[in-house]
């Protein structure tokens, strides 16, 4: 992990100003009806009961994030494998003029034979960059999902197209206040990024 923070990071910064490329984190979340539960307030003496679906949905979703005041996201239909990641990559690739160095964690997708492929065949465009194992605080946009999580839990959700619709309306209110988002990149665990992008 030091060496990731301390050199590795450091050094892509450099060669990606050198580019004039973008330096992007990313990271998928999954949020499941039953795993969502939330504060509310009650009377004294008087347990407060919330209505709540039984069913079980749940959905994915993948946004990436930058120390420039990028933020892009895309709620996911399908469940998320190496061809799911690629039209992601894809669609990114159209989001951005210059080349993008994208920094994921090491999920089988991510590091799938096609994507490499993928990848270099398009070595002008893109590059993926791999966190260390079992250090998920070193991602900026883990603390997206964060945010995530507990605004989803305040609400009743009861089917999964208000789900969806609940996780698009934070991620393009997330786009309308960078400075929120620019402070993922400066929780003590984070602040290594700050001159990254």
């Amino acid at each position: 992990m030091c060496e990731w923070v301390e050199d590795t990071c450091p050094a892509l910064r450099e060669r990606a100003r050198s580019e004039g490329a973008v330096v992007l984190f990313g990271d998928q979340v999954g949020v499941r009806s039953d795993q969502l539960s939330g504060r509310t307030w009650g009377r004294k003496g008087q347990t407060p009961v919330l209505a709540r679906t039984g069913n079980r949905f749940g959905l994915s979703a993948m946004s990436t994030i930058s120390t420039r005041g990028d933020l892009h996201f895309k709620v996911l239909k399908d469940k998320f494998n190496a061809e799911v990641f690629i039209a992601l990559l894809d669609r990114l690739l159209g989001q951005f003029e210059e080349k993008i160095h994208l920094i994921v964690d090491g999920h089988s997708a991510h590091r799938a034979k096609k994507v490499r492929e993928w990848v270099a065949e398009r070595p002008d465009r893109i590059e993926l960059h791999f966190l260390p194992a079992h250090a998920p605080h070193l991602n900026p946009d883990e603390l997206v999902n964060a945010d995530l999580k507990p605004t989803l839990a305040d609400q009743v959700i009861t089917d999964r197209a208000q789900m969806e619709r609940l996780v698009r309306v934070f991620f393009h209110r997330a786009q309308k206040l960078p400075a929120r988002f620019l402070g993922y990149f400066q929780a003590p665990h984070t602040k290594y990024t700050h001159a990254a992008g």
